[in-house]
């Protein structure tokens, strides 16, 4: 493999996402998109010539081709685990969709065995990555509402039963609106304001089986409904709302200083808009936004290009293992009434707090592929 040039990628998984990684990747001058995997091969060869994607097959053998550099695994949660060992036996670089795994012993795994055999791990959401969040930071770093003290995050809506081809692996573990737009809105706190070390929570369930938009039923296997409250270890507290119960669809992220209040974009998009108010102002007013609205695939673009210079990527696997903790305990102080503490967490974003805690027999070298 050459340690020059364009990285070579493949993408396993041609799920509903598949298309805006596809649309964005084929953008990018720095990679070269080699080859197109899905365990429907004819799936896989479809979208091959549709983006002019010269290797098509079942996962194994795209892992196979030699010169696939970095694994783009889109496969959904509860495949996540398997496909990203695979792919770092096979000796390539993965970068997952959100979340890492099911659980941190599983993301964990994934990150020992990178470790061990010299190889990196990325995963979304890179959303922190566009104009309108890199934007907030720099807002942030500048003073612009004094010392951060608290955040406000909502996510809520009628969850993706009417608009989503196959919405019931939503309603499975390792998703429901925690674990699949949580990471969004998490992501971008602890990109801003650093690691979490405490939660506490509640969870509802509304429905215990749901109705696709083809007439289908399915089951409800997670809550569907979380209120939460996060402890920073820089400081801040914030309170989450995380909702597939609500026929009225919002997103609300901001952050209050000792100054004024950042009203953040939709951290499930890239731009803006971005606004302030301080305490001596009659309403909000706009911040400019600066940076790249690309959209989803910025993560990958950004590991590829950190694994041609030696740099460190953003979109981490230890960010992604930290925010997936972070979920567990959530849902763990849920059920149990109590509060739940969280491992500390080391990212290039910030200056370290620690390093991602202890992993059991996972952070001894190889573990999974023998």
């Amino acid at each position: 493999m050459s340690n020059r040039g364009p990285l070579n990628i493949a993408l396993i998984g041609v799920g509903n996402i598949s298309g805006q990684y596809l649309d964005t990747l084929g953008t990018f001058p720095d990679v070269r998109l080699t080859a197109i995997g899905d365990l429907d091969v004819s799936r896989a060869r479809t979208a091959a010539r549709k983006y002019h994607v010269p290797e098509a097959g079942d996962p194994e053998s795209v892992l196979a081709l030699p010169d696939v550099e970095l694994v783009v695994n889109l496969t959904v949660p509860a495949a996540h685990t398997e496909v990203a060992l695979a792919s770092l036996c096979a000796g390539k670089h993965v970068y997952g969709e959100k979340p890492l795994a099911l659980s941190p012993r599983d993301g964990a795994r994934i990150l020992a065995e990178a470790r061990a055999r010299g190889l990196r791990v990325g995963c979304a959401p890179d959303s922190f990555l566009g104009a309108g969040l890199q934007s907030a930071q720099r807002a942030l770093q500048a003073g612009a509402i004094g010392e951060p003290v608290s955040a406000s995050a909502v996510l809520q809506g009628p969850g993706p039963d009417a608009w989503h081809p196959s919405p019931a692996f939503f309603y499975a573990p390792g998703a429901g609106p925690l674990f699949d737009m949580g990471p969004y809105y998490l992501t971008a706190l602890v990109a801003l304001l650093g690691p979490v070390t405490r939660v506490a929570a509640t969870a509802r369930t509304a429905r215990t089986r749901r109705v696709a938009a083809s007439g289908a039923t399915f089951p409800v296997e997670v809550p569907t409904h979380l209120h939460t409250l996060l402890d920073f270890a820089n400081g801040p507290s914030a309170t989450a709302t995380f909702s597939f119960d609500s026929p009225e669809p919002r997103s609300l992220l901001e952050i209050t200083g000792s100054e004024g209040t950042l009203s953040l974009p939709d951290p499930n998009t890239f731009a803006g808009p971005l606004r302030i108010r301080r305490f001596q102002d009659d309403d909000w007013r706009p911040l400019p936004v600066h940076g790249t609205t690309a959209g989803r695939g910025l993560g990958v673009l950004d590991m590829a290009r950190a694994l041609r210079t030696g740099q460190d990527h953003r979109a981490s696997g230890e960010l992604a293992l930290h925010v997936l903790e972070t979920m567990t305990m959530i849902t763990e102080a849920a059920e149990t009434h109590a509060t739940a503490h969280v491992t500390p967490w080391h990212s290039t974003l910030r200056e370290p707090h620690g390093s991602i805690g202890a992993v059991g027999d996972t952070d001894r070298g190889a573990v999974w592929c023998g």
